[in-house]
């Protein structure tokens, strides 16, 4: 076996639980290297044992997918048959089909393709896996894995999610909040899985009134979605410490600041599953439009919050189909804080007396 082509084409969360699979497929000694999407690609990055990133846009794949490029999907066939690969294992999440991207393997070459397949493969596939019972074989990360196993690669001992150290050092701000500072991470890639600014903003006070310092999070198009949220908080705690890093942190940045964190609450979306590769406790507030056993954080200590009989259960919506969003809106703030002193044992660093830095996070500035 020569090198190898993983493929992940999804987002920066569900790269982030292939990472076991691809450290499975480098321990047969073969450079591994991810093709991912231009979302994934910086969770790509982070992976350890990946020896390359190639990126490519599926028009197959993601929340609002492109339209077929014919000239995109040409040269990405003609680069990977210049990079002469011998083996292709395509991971897909339960719901998604492999044979897209294994017909472009054929087409670069690649003598042997591997992945899950539920429909009939043709020739697309040397060898088609398929997922043990109950439907969708268990957790995301352990499905993936399977795959691996079954293209060649020995059964890892150790399926915990990780990501390349060291990491770069956390903002300023960060690095002066007492050590117990939890995360709270509002927004999500996928609407109905995320958080309204009022009840974040309800979590945040909840936190910080108990003398929790809480970084929020967020990507750049989260932006007003976290400066609500803090607003909220403020207005209901005015004296409590409440930082908004929203669009401030590229990926290895927030990995950073998720590290140092006391706990993370969050929705199910990629920073939980970043939280989880870095080791930090979750509080995860997760809607069952997809299913926890599937989708939780994974392998850390995780309290599953949200009710998980609502009646989006299983839709796959991305748009909450309820009004008023009540499978996560209905999480108690009390709740919330229950569960972070759950995780973190109740310890207390200097909330109450650390300063505040310039143009500082405290709600009273």
């Amino acid at each position: 076996m020569g090198r190898i082509l993983a493929v992940r084409l999804d987002s920066d969360g569900d790269v982030l639980l292939t990472g076991p699979a691809v450290r499975a497929l480098a321990r047969t000694g073969n450079p591994v290297d991810l093709l991912a999407s231009p979302a994934g690609a910086a969770a790509a990055r982070l992976l350890p044992d990946v020896a390359d990133v190639l990126e490519y846009s599926a028009p197959w794949s993601g929340f609002r997918p492109p339209p077929v490029d014919r000239e995109a999907t040409t040269e990405l066939v003609d680069g990977l048959a210049a990079r002469g690969y011998d083996l292709a294992v395509v991971f897909t999440s339960f719901h998604q089909s492999s044979l897209p991207m294994a017909l472009l393997a054929r087409l670069a070459g690649i003598d042997r393709v591997v992945a899950t397949s539920e429909d009939y493969p043709g020739s697309l596939l040397d060898v088609r896996h398929r997922r043990a019972d109950p439907p969708g074989g268990g957790h995301e990360v352990e499905a993936a894995v399977e795959v691996a196993v079954a293209a060649g690669a020995p059964r890892p001992a150790d399926l915990r999610l990780a990501v390349r150290r060291p990491l770069p050092p956390v903002p300023a701000e960060v690095a002066a909040l007492p050590p117990d500072y939890v995360v709270l991470h509002p927004g999500a890639s996928v609407p109905s899985r995320g958080l309204t600014a009022e009840h974040a903003g309800s979590l945040a006070a909840e936190l910080a009134a108990a003398g929790r310092a809480v970084v929020l999070t967020g990507g750049p198009g989260e932006c007003e979605l976290t400066a609500a949220t803090r607003a909220a908080a403020c207005a209901a705690t005015p004296r409590g410490t409440v930082l908004d890093l929203a669009g401030r942190t590229d990926l290895p940045g927030l990995a950073a600041v998720l590290d140092a964190a006391a706990c993370v609450v969050v929705g199910n979306t990629g920073p939980a599953h970043l939280a989880a590769a870095v080791g930090t406790p979750v509080v995860s507030l997760f809607s069952p439009v997809v299913p926890p056993e599937r989708w939780a954080p994974y392998g850390v200590p995780v309290v599953l919050l949200g009710d998980q009989g609502a009646d989006c259960r299983g839709s796959r919506a991305r748009d909450c189909p309820v009004p008023g969003h009540p499978c996560l809106s209905s999480v108690s703030p009390a709740t919330v804080l229950a569960a972070v002193e759950q995780l973190t044992g109740g310890a207390r660093g200097r909330a109450a007396t650390v300063p505040e830095p310039q143009g500082g996070p405290g709600c009273a500035s």
